[in-house]
């Protein structure tokens, strides 16, 4: 399959990476030669250095016989011009653009992405996905990353184990023993930097980063489990009123159960922005690292932060400083991932990465049609892989025991019918199934041969 990538940033880096890992034919363009150079140089992939929007750069690019364009350089006006060109130019069937202004998003311009128009079959709002991460991460407090699979039925936990975890050095074979009706299970594990789907005799240690399939209805007794207590979110601060900010506040304001939002945002027209489009929200005009500020908005009172500028640093350091001033849970946008690693040892709960959920939002809109969901771990280390089980797989038919998955791979659940199960050695996998994988990303070839899906495009 033939694709073309319009930036060679973080995000487009990053899908040249995994579509190029996947043995697809990829040229990325780039005004910037040096990321440019860069792609090509790590990357198995063409690089084309110009501006997407130019017709003759696509050309250049082999937009002539191109399948799928991915628009995601910096500016919204440029990858909306580049679908443009590829639709109505070189007859480029599948488009998807990166656009960031929420004026663009407006409901009542949605009539500008009709075909005839503006011809983009899929738009990316990062800011809207890093608004519904972080509603997700508030949702489910005592992890640092979680996603929704099965349409909300099953649960993707990702848990620090502390030293008082109840279950430390214990085999997994014998949690599952141990707690046989806990419809949960292990599928990937973090140590010491390294990540690997454990073998059912490993055990679970002290710092560990585990990621845990559970049922919906057993998301709260997984985490007792795992040493985790659950708490309501009543009290939130928010601090950035950017668009992020707003659309988590928004949120905040439309459900049922009554939350007390207030948001910090230091500049004074945004933080007004912000007060005339909330209704319930108190919104404060200051500085989030202000410890007057913090104090005046009840930070020890509060049940979590959510720290969302636009400056990692300010980030990290307004977290640090919420925490120390007694609120319970911390959240901070990171979009450095070399900063990561300073999230536990600064005692930051939860951490959103912008790129990650990016990339997974644009993974999940190329995939094959029997791929009904994708999500990126880590520095785009492994991926969930929510698939329908065909016919004419190798994989039918057979009990889990019985599947050759590379050691890299796990099933994390498995959706009969209507029923969500926890697959154990003798569940067998039949036509139908819906089936949830987790796979470092060495091993996803071989998982489209075993489900017979190329996970690809439209």
């Amino acid at each position: 399959m033939k694709v073309i990538i319009c930036g060679a940033g973080q995000v487009g880096w990053q899908i040249a990476r995994h579509l190029a890992s996947e043995r697809n034919d990829v040229t990325i363009v780039d005004s910037n030669p040096e990321l440019v150079r860069r792609a090509a140089d790590t990357l198995d992939v063409q690089g084309i250095v110009g501006f997407a929007s130019h017709p003759d750069v696509l050309e250049r690019a082999g937009a002539r016989d191109c399948d799928l364009i991915i628009a995601a350089t910096y500016s919204d006006e440029v990858n909306m011009v580049t679908c443009q060109v590829a639709h109505s130019v070189f007859g480029i069937t599948r488009k998807i653009a990166r656009v960031r202004s929420q004026s663009y998003l407006a409901a009542q311009y949605s009539d500008l992405y009709r075909r005839e128009h503006l011809p983009i079959d899929v738009i990316i709002s990062p800011e809207r996905e890093v608004a519904d991460a972080a509603l997700q991460r508030l949702a489910a407090p005592a992890t640092f990353d979680t996603e929704s699979f099965l349409g909300g039925e099953a649960q993707l936990l990702g848990i620090v184990l502390d030293e008082d975890c109840p279950v430390l050095n214990t085999p997994l074979n014998q949690l599952t023993d141990l707690f046989s009706t806990l419809r949960a299970r292990v599928v990937g594990v973090r140590r010491e930097g390294r990540l690997f789907a454990p073998e059912p005799a490993d055990q679970l240690f002290e710092n560990d980063q585990v990621y845990c399939f559970a049922h919906a209805e057993d998301v709260d007794r997984t985490l007792e489990i795992f040493g985790k207590a659950t708490f309501k979110q009543e009290r939130v601060v928010i601090i950035g009123g950017g668009n992020v900010g707003l659309a988590v506040a928004r949120a905040l304001e439309a459900r049922t159960s009554r939350v007390r939002a207030k948001v910090i945002e230091k500049n004074r027209q945004m933080a007004e922005r912000a007060a005339d489009a909330l209704e319930r929200t108190i919104v404060l005009n200051g500085d989030g690292l202000s410890s007057e500020l913090l104090e005046e908005a009840n930070i020890d009172r509060a049940d979590a932060v959510l720290v969302v500028t636009d400056d990692d640093k300010t980030n990290i350091l307004a977290a640090v400083r919420a925490k120390q001033a007694g609120c319970k849970l911390a959240i901070s946008l990171v979009n450095d991932p070399t900063l990561v690693p300073l999230m536990g040892p600064l005692d930051i709960d939860a951490y959103i990465n912008p790129r990650a959920t990016t990339v997974s939002s644009i993974l999940r809109h190329i995939r094959h049609g029997r791929v009904r969901g994708v999500y990126s771990i880590g520095d785009a280390e492994a991926e969930i892989i929510e698939a329908q089980v065909m016919g004419t797989s190798p994989i039918t038919g057979k009990p889990v025991r019985d599947v050759p998955f590379p050691e890299g791979v796990l099933v994390g659940a498995l959706k009969k019918g209507d029923k969500v199960v926890t697959p154990r050695g003798d569940t067998r996998i039949d036509e139908g199934d819906i089936i949830v994988l987790f796979a470092l990303s060495a091993d996803i070839p071989e998982v489209e041969r075993l489900l017979q899906v190329s996970i690809d495009f439209f």
